[in-house]
């Protein structure tokens, strides 16, 4: 009877990481998180397992109606697979919210999920770097937020010129639904199709099938004139003096999560190859109340690591491959086996990491697996280097051959790196 091979694809919509694609991986992670703790931000997690209460009433709806991976556990109780990690750290600040300290600066890099159709820039699974700030009302906070926004693009190599921050106030909207009569489940169904306008072609016939057509067009218009406040201009004003200038008001940006209450922006890639919304964050000061916690003024952002690797590749920004194999000892008999892996773990003690190829092949071939791998350097080792105690180190970017006691090989391979 034939066994039915499984198959070597993965899960649709999520990723495999060869060494390769996990070393860019770790470059985006690295730098946020560097940038993160620069401004003072303390690093936290949860497991990827939440009530399924959590998000019901208080996220996008699409994403908890048809986007989240829910199921029932085996005691009964509604779970999800975090499509976000912005509830869960409103969760765990008004769990302990009288030992903490505020102002409260925190950051995590969770992994997500949100089943929907698989595309450029959006899987169903993806990394998202969360970055709040909890206990401050003012306008220093925004500042704050996007200025580490600002400096994580930066850092990932790209000049202002690459990307630009378009900020705008749910305010805005506000006091036009207020004068539009316009409030409860019809403001939210109105916050989503304006937060997906630009992919929807008929955004103006499903704004009628809404709210009616004479609503619709005194909305579109007073959207139309609603350019800026006060407070978009000194927000502006005040990133514009510690340097950050590629600011654009755009009251066009609402951002889909119901929470956000003040000041909201985006972050786009300015590239005609990749023109789109690359992440984004904004206030949201009422979070806290779902839990019966008093409320906590908060701003935050999430920045997924599918767009940024996406934005890199387009900037010609990523990072070149360095295998973290420096040198590969090549055991050329099998009476040199113990001595390779005692000189291997010496080695290592000098922060050199060695990896030892037991094949026992020629050492041409040995050399060649060397390559293969991306290692620096190679050292044969047989009855010779044992007996003499003198290794050959070959430097094999360059072809350079240098003879040195165990000793010397450490110092002698941080000099040649540099």
């Amino acid at each position: 009877m034939s066994k039915q091979k499984i198959p070597t694809e993965s899960y649709k919509g999520v990723r495999d990481f060869y060494p390769e694609d996990q070393f860019i991986q770790r470059y985006i992670f690295e730098t946020m998180a560097r940038v993160a703790e620069m401004y003072g931000y303390e690093e936290y997690n949860a497991s990827i397992v939440e009530s399924s209460e959590l998000y019901k009433g208080k996220t996008n709806e699409e994403i908890v109606n048809e986007q989240t991976y829910s199921f029932t556990d085996r005691g009964g109780r509604d779970v999800t697979l975090r499509p976000e990690m912005t509830p869960t750290i409103a969760r765990m600040v008004a769990a302990k919210k009288r030992e903490l300290a505020f102002p409260l600066r925190w950051y995590s890099i969770p992994n997500v999920f949100r089943y929907e159709r698989p595309q450029k820039g959006r899987l169903r699974e993806h990394w998202q770097l969360n970055v709040d700030i909890f206990g401050i009302p003012g306008i220093e906070a925004e500042v704050e937020i996007i200025a580490l926004a600002h400096r994580i693009m930066r850092s990932l190599g790209a000049t202002e010129n690459d990307f630009e921050i378009h900020v705008s106030d749910r305010r805005l909207l506000e006091k036009i639904f207020t004068t539009l009569s316009l409030k409860g489940t019809e403001v939210k169904e109105i916050m989503g199709l304006l937060d997906r306008r630009v992919k929807i072609d008929d955004f103006e016939e499903k704004l009628e099938t809404l709210i009616g057509k004479e609503k619709a067009i005194s909305l579109i218009d007073a959207l139309s004139r609603a350019s800026s406040t006060a407070y978009l201009e000194d927000l502006v004003e005040r990133l514009s003096n510690i340097n950050v200038k590629n600011i654009v008001i755009d009251t066009s940006v609402v951002r889909g999560f119901d929470y956000y209450t003040g000041i909201v922006f985006e972050v786009f890639d300015t590239s005609p190859d990749n023109a789109r919304s690359l992440f984004g964050g904004g206030r949201y000061d009422n979070l806290l109340e779902m839990f019966g916690a008093e409320q906590v003024p908060a701003v935050g952002f999430g920045m997924g690591d599918v767009t940024a690797r996406d934005f890199l590749e387009t900037h010609d920004l990523l990072p070149e491959y360095t295998p973290a194999t420096e040198l590969v000892l090549c055991v050329l008999d099998e009476d040199a086996v113990r001595h390779a892996t005692t000189l291997a773990e010496t080695l290592r003690d000098e922060d050199v990491t060695v990896a030892v190829n037991y094949s026992l092949k020629r050492a041409g071939d040995q050399i060649k697996f060397a390559n293969k791998i991306g290692a620096e350097f190679v050292i044969c080792v047989g009855k010779k280097e044992m007996e003499s105690d003198q290794y050959t180190i070959k430097n094999l970017s360059s072809s350079e051959e240098h003879t040195v006691p165990a000793s010397r090989i450490a110092d002698h391979m941080f000099s040649a790196l540099g």
